[in-house]
C-alpha cells in the first residue's frame, strides 16, 4: 500500500518515512506542496499523509486542489496548528484524521493502520495479514494455522500495534484464564508469527511497531 508523505522538517521526515517503510508500507516521502502535487498526478495512492505549513503549496491548498480535481484518496493531516480553526478546516476540506504536532510515531501508525484497514478489509504486521471478516491469517502471502486460543490474542493485537493491552483485558480472550496460560499462549503466538509481543511488568503485553 502507497503513501504520500508531505513533510518538510527533515528529521520528523526521515523518521516517519523509515518507520512506515518498517511496517511495509511503501512511503514516497516530498517536502514541499509542489512535488506532492506532481507526484500525485504521475502515482495513484492509497493515503495522503499531509503536513499544512510547507513551501509552495501548503497542505490546505494541495488538499483543496485535489478535491476539486475528483480526487478522493484518504487524508490525514499532521501538523502544529492546533486551533480549533484549523482542525475544523481540515475535516471540511475532507481530512479522515488530524493528527496534532508533537506526536508519537507509533501513534500515527495506529491511525494509519486504522484508516488503511477499514479500506482494504485485512491488516498488516511485519510479514502477518489478517483478514477480520473471516479470520483468514496468511504469512508472506502463505496460509498460517494459528490455534484457536491464539486467534483472538492475534486479532486483538494486530488492532492494537505499539499500545500496552492490560492483562485483564487479555484475560477476557481466554476460556480459562491465569497467567501462566496466557504466558503460554502469548509464547505461541510470538512463535508463531515472530511478532515482538513485550511483557510490560506489572501492567500487560504490547506488540512492537518494529
Amino acid at each position: 500500500m502507497k503513501i504520500l508523505l508531505l513533510e518538510d522538517d527533515p528529521l520528523l521526515g526521515e523518521t516517519v518515512a523509515e518507520m512506515l517503510g518498517e511496517a511495509h508500507y511503501d512511503v514516497h516521502w516530498v517536502k514541499d506542496g509542489e512535488e506532492a502535487a506532481e507526484a500525485t498526478f504521475y502515482n495513484t495512492y492509497d493515503l495522503y499523509l499531509l503536513d499544512i505549513n510547507v513551501p509552495k503549496i501548503n497542505g490546505f491548498q494541495l488538499l483543496e486542489e485535489l478535491r476539486e480535481a475528483g480526487d478522493s484518496t484518504r487524508v490525514i493531516f499532521i501538523s502544529a496548528l492546533s486551533d480549533i480553526g484549523s482542525v475544523t478546516r481540515g475535516f471540511r476540506l475532507g481530512a479522515e484524521d488530524y493528527l496534532k504536532k508533537p506526536f508519537f510515531p507509533e501513534e500515527l501508525l495506529v491511525r494509519i493502520d486504522a484508516k488503511l484497514i477499514r479500506f482494504h478489509n485485512f491488516i498488516l504486521h511485519g510479514e502477518i495479514s489478517f483478514n477480520p471478516q473471516n479470520n483468514e491469517v496468511t504469512k508472506n502471502g502463505h496460509p498460517l494455522s494459528v490455534g484457536e486460543v491464539q486467534l483472538p490474542l492475534l486479532h486483538l493485537f494486530i488492532r492494537n500495534i505499539g499500545i500496552t493491552l492490560p492483562k485483564e483485558r487479555l484475560f477476557d480472550l481466554m476460556e480459562h484464564p491465569s497467567d501462566s496460560a496466557l504466558r503460554v499462549a502469548i509464547n505461541k503466538l510470538k512463535h508463531t508469527t515472530d511478532w515482538d509481543i513485550r511483557n510490560i511488568r506489572g501492567v500487560g503485553y504490547r506488540l512492537e511497531t518494529r
